[in-house]
């Protein structure tokens, strides 16, 4: 943080460097002459060198006035000096210099505001700091920045006191001592001259105010100058957006109580009249394809006129002119006002300007990422015509990538030519590891904890690399897995992966026999479009059971039939589609998946199906509504069942919450959850943004309804047997990953389920 910014040249120095050469001018009036030597006298820790090398003449030379006066202001410049005068002795010239005090030490008092560091950091990038000469402007300049600091932070009460302390060897001790007060908070917010709405209606479109119980966390009852203006525009926009065209914000006041607590906020407003749009018209050169751009007009003829309409409108416009190259193309709004009637005819007037083609790509902020893995997702390319559309794609590739918190592209015009512009890529790079962390408590497995690492871009290159880790007292699954996403350079994207999970019985099951099952799997991303990809791999797997008292009727159905060890090789097979706007937080577009896996080789014959299908609304700005279903079935092949280890299973976060994780489905005869062949999950969500938190997306509320249940590979899947739950959640994008809470109480329930009101993970979607 940057706290003190100005030049070093202080008006001491400057002042001194004034009175050095007026008292060079009065001292030296001599006729020049040869100088014979030079002494330098008062020097302490400054080098001899230091000085001659800062003088215009040399032993030998000839002095004159003009010289002595030039020295004189160079050694002042140096700013190590607070004193300089010159000597005529004969044809000997003495230097007499006093040098300024050393800083000893920087020390701050009763801060807590600011970090120690940070402030010392600050004041040394300005020149005070630890071995450099003091100066005294400087401490002042560097206490009043301070304590404008202090009152961007809503602290007008602060008071600081600078000490200079001497010290032994002609230095000096700075301290700053800070009595920080308490915080000025926002006490009365006005808006006075509404007549159409309620100012308590008008106060709700403001970030700032005078607070809520999450005040503590927002901060939206400290003043600021540069909120206050944002929530000034938002005023304007909410009027515009309402009919009020001639809408003004006439004054705003400010004003601090005499103890600088309490802050009281005046808006001086006039809302006009409401004015009605009576007709929309074009003109201008609109490709001829006039047609086309009328089905873009989003201005209703017949209602209040709407900022945010006009706004959409003329976006559309200018975006639709860039997908056919006019890169510079205009679409400005006339309005028409009839005051009589109160009406008002808009008349959109397009200039498309002139073609272009795009000269370079340019990308910035990528410290970290290579310049090839933001490349590769353009559309756009060097040297063609300027596409606004693929430009837009290109855009939303790099964004899903996951590895920037934000993306913009910038269009420059090429100076001295008339159709070459140049895309500025602007990215902000954001921490690409993910620590996934989970935790829970039941009466059967105790205490559970997972914990895993991912990391998508892996120095830079765009590797992912990942690995899980859930473990209890009786259960235990490992998996390590590493992505290409461009193992060829058409996209196609390959991916290894390494599991282990071992098991053994619950306490209350008794019995002392393991399962283990450990596979090496790779699998290759085909894309065949910007949205679609194809997938398909193979694994190789063991399961082994090593066998002890009070085994299941499946665990000895195994041992039957493989000796205990089954080793299978798996092929699956599928296909995904995504266009959600973000991985993270999405807000709109959809995700959809078909994934197959067929045992084609090996002990078991099976196959497997599944599908998903992810939605999500955006319902306004702020609230959105997410719908989530996940099917899949499988069963046995050539005459077998399914194995049980294939088997699906359902219960707590990712299916249906309220119920422990896994423990919905079919049981074995003693009681054990053995999962089923056939799964259905639905889950529903409506995520509205934290009370008090704005419009801050990362951290919402949301409530849901879940519904499934897992089923045997011969048993009809009945509806009346789903289980389902309801219940409010928290969920926040932590600097960890995506942290979710959920509280939830079952609608439907049967005897024998297992109930879990509240669950939390990092790392995790509905």
């Amino acid at each position: 943080m940057q706290l003190f910014q100005f030049r070093r040249t202080t008006l001491a120095q400057t002042v001194a460097l004034i009175a050095g050469s007026m008292m060079a001018f009065n001292a030296f009036a001599a006729a020049p002459f040869n100088v014979r030597d030079i002494r330098v006298e008062g020097l302490q820790r400054i080098e001899p060198g230091t000085v001659f090398a800062s003088i215009p003449f040399r032993v030998g030379d000839d002095y004159t006035d003009e010289k002595g006066a030039a020295a004189i202001r160079s050694l002042y410049a140096l700013g190590i000096f607070k004193d300089v005068r010159i000597e005529v002795n004969g044809d000997v010239l003495v230097l007499i210099v006093e040098e300024r005090p050393n800083i000893a030490a920087v020390e701050f008092i009763g801060t807590k505001e600011f970090d120690k560091d940070t402030l010392k950091k600050a004041l040394k990038d300005i020149g005070l700091a630890e071995g450099r000469p003091f100066d005294k402007a400087l401490a002042d300049r560097a206490e009043q920045e301070l304590k404008r600091q202090y009152v961007n932070r809503s602290l007008y009460g602060a008071e600081i006191i600078t000490t200079i302390t001497p010290a032994e060897r002609n230095r000096v001790n700075l301290s700053f001592t800070v009595v920080e007060g308490d915080l000025a908070k926002i006490k009365e917010m006005r808006v006075v001259g509404s007549k159409a709405f309620d100012e308590s209606k008008l106060l709700d479109q403001f970030d700032q105010g005078t607070g809520n119980w999450l005040s503590w966390y927002t901060k939206s009852d400290r003043y600021s100058r540069t909120k206050l203006n944002a929530d000034l525009e938002t005023l304007r926009a909410w009027y515009l957006a309402r009919g009020y065209l001639e809408f003004r914000i006439d004054s705003t006041q400010v004003a601090i109580s005499p103890n600088k607590q309490d802050i009281s906020i005046t808006i001086n407003v006039t809302e006009g009249d409401r004015f009605v749009v009576s007709e929309v018209a074009m003109e201008g050169y609109y490709l001829g394809k006039d047609d086309e751009f009328k089905s873009l007009v989003e201005i209703k003829a017949g209602q209040a006129y709407n900022a945010d309409d006009v706004a959409r409108t003329t976006k559309a416009f200018n975006e639709y002119f860039g997908n056919f190259g006019f890169a510079f193309a205009r679409t400005d709004v006339r309005p028409e006002i009839d005051r009589a009637t109160n009406r008002v005819k808009l008349v959109l007037v397009a200039d498309p300007a002139r073609r272009a083609y795009v000269r370079r790509i340019n990308i910035a902020g990528n410290n970290r990422t290579r310049d090839q893995i933001v490349r590769r997702e353009f559309r756009q390319t060097e040297s063609s015509w300027y596409d606004g559309e693929k430009i837009r794609l290109s855009r939303d590739r790099v964004n899903r990538l996951g590895y920037f918190k934000d993306v913009e592209i910038d269009t420059q015009e090429v100076p001295s030519t008339q159709d070459q512009v140049d895309l500025n890529v602007n990215v902000v790079e954001k921490p690409t590891g993910m620590l996934t962390l989970g935790a829970g408590f039941s009466s059967a497995e105790k205490v559970t904890f997972s914990f895993g690492i991912q990391q998508d871009n892996v120095f830079g290159s765009g590797h992912n690399l990942g690995l899980q880790v859930s473990t209890s007292k009786y259960n235990q699954y490992y998996v390590i897995n590493t992505t290409d996403p461009y193992f060829t350079e058409d996209g196609v994207s390959r991916t290894f992966e390494f599991y282990h999970r071992s098991s053994k019985p619950y306490v209350e099951q008794g019995g002392n026999y393991r399962l283990i099952t450990s596979g090496l799997a790779t699998r290759f991303g085909l894309p065949f479009s910007e949205l679609d990809r194809i997938f398909v791999g193979v694994a190789a797997e063991k399961t082994e059971l090593v066998p002890g008292t009070n085994m299941l009727g499946v665990h000895a159905e195994l041992c039957q039939r493989f000796g205990c060890i089954a080793q299978n090789l798996p092929v699956t097979a599928g296909w995904a589609r995504d266009s959600r706007d973000s991985y993270l937080n999405p807000n709109s577009g959809k995700f959809i998946r078909f994934n197959t896996e067929v045992g084609a080789a090996g002990d078991a014959r099976y196959a497997k199906m599944g599908g998903q299908y992810q939605q999500y609304f955006p319902l306004t700005k702020q609230y959105t509504f997410a719908f989530n279903a996940d099917l899949g079935s499988g069963r046995g092949l050539s005459g077998q069942t399914l194995p049980f280890y294939k088997n699906y299973y359902s219960g707590g976060l990712g299916s249906v919450r309220g119920f422990e994780q896994g423990t919905l489905g079919p049981r074995d005869i003693t009681g054990p959850v053995i999962g089923g062949a056939k799964k259905v999950t639905l889950n529903s969500e409506f995520l509205m943004p934290f009370p008090g938190a704005g419009n801050d997306r990362t951290l919402r509320l949301y409530g849901f309804y879940d519904m499934g249940n897992v089923y045997g590979e011969f048993e009809k899947v009945d509806l009346g047997l789903l289980r389902s739950a309801y219940g409010v959640g928290l969920s926040w994008v932590s600097p960890m990953g995506p942290l979710r809470f959920a509280w939830a109480r079952p609608v439907r329930s049967f005897p024998g389920d297992r109930i879990q009101q509240l669950q939390f993970q990092i790392g995790t979607s509905f």
